[in-house]
């Protein structure tokens, strides 16, 4: 699978996994200017979770945990990716747990998308597009501390359904499929905006 120049780079030992990406959410989520309000409380709840130290990136952390996920946009711009997931039965951005090794909270969003999608060459805006806490089930029940990015498709990319979705579908930015998630309709305005920034050349 390929990855962004800026991504790559040798895996980190286990034992130095953690403590590197727990200094990346640290310095991007510090620096963030958020994109709502709802995103600015949760970027805070997030900072203060990260005070427990680099348990705090697992998910065995039942407490709650730093996860990310990926607003996956065509190459125009004009569609998103969403995955009908397994479990929850609700139609979502692609992402998902952290893993030793990890490097970067973007590159976390980067190999979930790349994961779930089938899709090689995506490629994104490293600064975050929002961030939110919400509840889950795993650990019997915990908290998702979620930092979600924009990510963009090559031309003619094709996704192929991976084993945590029972589907995946293009939709236009304003006729999002139901059950949805929630917060995920909340990643447009910003992924948008993300998009324009990053002007990736439309498909002919």
């Amino acid at each position: 699978m390929s990855t962004p120049p800026v991504l790559t780079g040798p895996p980190l030992q286990h034992d130095d996994g953690w403590a590197a990406l727990h200094a990346d959410a640290l310095a991007v989520l510090t620096d963030w200017q958020p994109t709502s309000a709802e995103a600015a409380t949760a970027r805070d709840r997030t900072l203060d979770l990260l005070a427990a130290g680099t348990t705090a990136m697992s998910r065995t952390h039942r407490a709650g945990h730093v996860t990310a996920s990926a607003l996956v946009f065509d190459s125009t711009g004009t569609e998103v990716l969403l995955c009908l997931h397994g479990k929850m039965s609700m139609w979502v951005q692609l992402g998902g747990h952290c893993e030793p090794g990890d490097r970067t909270l973007a590159g976390v969003a980067l190999r979930e998308a790349t994961e779930e999608s089938g899709i090689d060459g995506l490629w994104m805006d490293p600064l975050p597009i929002d961030v939110d806490v919400h509840s889950v089930a795993c650990q019997g029940g915990s908290l998702h501390y979620d930092v979600r990015f924009a990510v963009f498709a090559p031309p003619a990319a094709v996704a192929q359904v991976s084993a945590e979705s029972e589907e995946l579908g293009w939709f236009p930015p304003d006729q999002l499929p139901h059950p949805l998630a929630g917060g995920t309709a909340r990643l447009i305005a910003p992924g948008r905006a993300a998009f324009r920034r990053a002007c990736p050349r439309p498909a002919p």
